[in-house]
């Protein structure tokens, strides 16, 4: 595989400097994402001071796992282990936490390692171009937020159907929003919108999630090690790391999964869908509600050749459980459940993909017939709080949410979760799916059939994350040379 980037424009990046300069705009590395303690002191002194979600260069600072909201500076990975008397499972679950990021969603991070190696490279000139940000849902928010502190306009691109929480975020922050037709699973659409945009706007560049290698690398240097971090400070003597959970949305997030089998090689990745859209696990096409995990087609950075398995998830499910989980009725029964109030008053923390992958988590444990000893690690994408619409909209739709129906809920969706509709994949499996990407990115997409079956060497992987100390380098010289990084 090429390096993704092969070249510096020193032209182009000297004007960079320049607008960074004046913004005074100090880019962290991977490294200090992945560690804060490396970050230096006067900067340290500068992010406490600053609100979470403000506008302001030094949050660049804080796209990382460990911010500690209590001290507005750094520290342990943030995460949220779910009980069993809430899982039904012997196993243990935990998901580390993306309300903590700026924006409130991890994706914030992915946008980073997409847009940061060419704008420190000048393969991006902010004083010029736009940042396009296809996406289905956050990863046009972080892209945004990423775009507007480094000095870039941004131009968001979303299905029409996903929550007014997003658009109305957007517009705020100032971005261009462009609505396309549909719903989460019409990603089509959004890569249409990219095309027109090629062909009839030229002082636009598109990151498109679905096929920059920077998002999953982003995962495996920030989110693989964040993982592995918790992973070392909570097991006991006894423990496995059983896997890594994550629905395939543009293939970032399940890219820390590479990093894990890296360090815990009989460590599992687990592919998450909506059993309403069953791409992986039947080859199938449809809508669902479970918003920000895209699908219809296999993305370009997906290693489906390392997945171990595929879970199919029923939206109806995880639409439930956000109201037994934000309801007073829901609440009231998952007490008498036993569940414990600290427990209770931290569910807010699951969005409703966030609710996807704890139900994935309990029916990968299920399958695989876990114990207490196991440990499967998921993602809490986002909060509830980005969907306070959809449960009025719910309560629109089918009545204010009742004791029965939690109780229901509880049985039936939560402690219901079983193995149906899961798969494990064995070589020809995981085959199949990789040449799915032909009919997207091959027939569609202008990639050659060439660069399909270099995909599918575990090489062109290898050799891809081997190339993250190098952008790190690039940042380190881009700061030398604004002067701030003193």
């Amino acid at each position: 595989m090429k390096k993704i980037i092969d070249s510096v424009d020193h032209k182009v990046l000297e004007k960079t400097v320049k607008q960074c300069k004046e913004k005074g705009i100090v880019i962290p590395t991977f490294e200090e994402m992945r560690n804060p303690e490396k970050i230096p002191q006067h900067i340290k002194d500068k992010v406490k001071n600053v609100g979470l979600w403000d506008i302001d260069p030094i949050n660049l600072f804080r796209i990382t796992w460990r911010n500690d909201v209590k001290t507005g500076l750094y520290g342990d990975v943030n995460a949220f282990e779910l009980p069993s008397s809430l899982t039904g499972t012997k196993a243990r679950v935990v998901g580390i936490i993306g309300k903590y990021f700026p924006t409130g969603a991890h994706k914030v991070g992915a946008a980073f390692g997409c847009l940061v190696p060419r704008l420190v490279s000048g393969k991006f000139d902010p004083s010029t171009q736009k940042a396009v940000w296809p996406s289905t849902g956050n990863y046009c928010r972080g892209g945004a937020f990423d775009s507007v502190i480094l000095g870039c306009t941004p131009v968001a691109i979303l299905p029409q159907d996903m929550s007014k929480e997003r658009f109305e975020w957007l517009h705020k922050i100032g971005a261009e929003v462009i609505a396309t037709p549909g719903c989460e699973s019409n990603v089509k659409e959004i890569y249409d919108e990219c095309w027109n945009i090629k062909k009839n706007r030229k002082d636009c560049v598109i990151f498109n999630q679905f096929e920059e290698f920077g998002n999953p690398m982003w995962h495996y240097a920030v989110t693989g090690h964040a993982v592995a971090d918790l992973f070392e400070k909570i097991k006991t003597p006894t423990s496995r790391m059983a896997g890594w959970v994550s629905a395939t949305g543009s293939a970032g997030t399940i890219g820390a999964g590479e990093y894990l089998k890296t360090k815990y090689p009989n460590s599992r990745i687990v592919a998450s869908e909506a059993l309403q859209c069953p791409t992986i696990y039947q080859n199938g096409f449809g809508g669902h509600r479970i918003e920000g995990i895209g699908d219809k087609h296999i993305p370009w950075v997906h290693n489906v050749r390392n997945t171990d398995m595929v879970v199919a998830v029923d939206d109806e499910d995880c639409m439930r459980i956000l109201r037994l989980f934000n309801e007073p009725e829901g609440r009231k029964v998952l007490k008498e459940k036993g569940i414990q109030q600290n427990v209770i008053n931290r569910l807010e923390l699951l969005g409703i993909s966030g609710i996807s992958n704890m139900l994935s988590a309990i029916k990968m444990a299920k399958y695989y017939e876990c114990d207490e000893n196991d440990i499967i690690f998921t993602v809490f994408t986002d909060s509830s709080e980005m969907y306070r619409s959809r449960v009025q909209e719910l309560t629109q739709a089918h009545g204010p949410y009742t004791y029965i129906n939690a109780h229901v809920d509880f049985e039936h969706s939560l402690h219901g979760a079983n193995i149906n509709h899961t798969k494990e994949l064995n070589y020809y499996d995981r085959k199949a799916v990789h040449n799915l990407k032909y009919f997207t990115w091959v027939e569609q997409q202008g990639r050659t059939a060439e660069e399909l079956e270099e995909l599918w060497q575990p090489e062109t992987w290898t050799n891809a994350f081997a190339q993250i100390p190098e952008w790190d380098n690039l940042i380190r010289e881009f700061n030398k040379m604004t002067g701030l990084a003193k």
